[in-house]
């Protein structure tokens, strides 16, 4: 049966438009995905309308495998990766390290462009080197990036913001993650800074009937138990994926899986539309009165 997906978005002033699902695909590079998982999970992508994937030099074989993938699909995709760190010989955060991270993710990817190429997670006195911006002003210069980004959080979102050198930055953005919504959000759409919101369903904290010690979800968990929003009728699932992809601002969510199933069941909750507008409104009211001193988590 045919369906209508979601429409398009301006990705920010930079040109491109984006789908406002997009494919995380940090699961790619795990070595226990079979090639035939791989295949599938970027087929659904393809089929549900995604147009955004998302990778990073950290990611181990994500950017060769998306690569191989690709062939004359290509122009069907907006390519998005993140350096400035782990090449060999080269110091990390270096003009060097960006060149060079550049050329081996076009060569990995198997193209010749990179849309969209991010600082990845620095800290704002490393963002702040003109070294490091002018490798990213050369690179877009010479067409092998479209659009220069970061991705960081707090005080180093704030300043690549409002710095000019960014044409899209990358933040967390969830229902116990809302710093963003009140501050860079608004100056980036100001801006036309394109915004991808990562940790969209903020780690499934709900999966935890205790505090889970030393899970990646804890700090979430912690505020999910604070702020004690009921979700139901809704899942809390869908709840967080309807949230963050209609946040003011945000251009597009980053759902990273390895599962085909998953993608696809994402993207019909995407294509409900906002959530109603008394539960963001809670939501977001509920953050206020106990997460004033919640910082984003990088």
């Amino acid at each position: 049966m045919n369906r209508v997906h979601a429409a398009a978005r301006a990705f920010g002033a930079t040109g491109i438009d984006v789908k406002p699902l997009a494919l995380g695909a940090g699961a790619l590079g795990d070595a226990r995905l079979s090639d035939g998982e791989v295949d599938a999970l970027l087929g659904a992508a393809l089929d549900e309308g995604v147009t955004l994937l998302d990778t990073a030099r950290s990611y181990g074989a994500s950017e060769e495998r998306i690569g191989r993938w690709l062939g004359a699909r290509r122009e069907r995709f907006v390519l998005s990766t993140k350096g400035g760190y782990g090449v060999d010989g080269v110091d990390d955060w270096t003009a060097r390290a960006i060149e060079r991270g550049i050329d081996d993710a076009l060569r990995r990817l198997r193209t010749d462009r990179i849309d969209v190429f991010h600082l990845h997670s620095c800290p704002l006195e490393t963002l702040r080197r003109s070294d490091i911006l002018d490798a990213l002003d050369r690179a877009r210069a010479s067409g092998k990036i479209r659009v220069a980004a970061y991705s960081g959080e707090n005080e180093a979102l704030g300043w690549a913001c409002a710095s000019g050198r960014f044409g899209s930055v990358q933040c967390s953005v969830n229902v116990f993650d809302q710093r963003s919504l009140a501050d860079t959000l608004p100056a980036a759409s100001v801006r036309g800074i394109g915004v991808l919101a990562k940790r969209s369903l903020a780690n499934a904290p709900w999966r935890f009937a205790e505090r889970p010690h030393g899970e990646y979800a804890e700090t979430y968990w912690t505020r999910m138990r604070a702020m004690a929003f009921e979700p139901s009728p809704l899942t809390w699932h869908e709840v967080a994926l309807r949230f963050s992809a209609f946040a003011p601002g945000v251009s597009a969510i980053l759902v990273g899986t390895s599962s085909a199933a998953h993608l696809r069941a994402d993207a019909r909750i995407v294509e409900k539309g906002p959530l109603p507008a008394d539960v963001t409104q809670a939501l977001r009211a509920s953050f206020a009165a106990h997460g004033a001193e919640w910082r984003g988590e990088v």
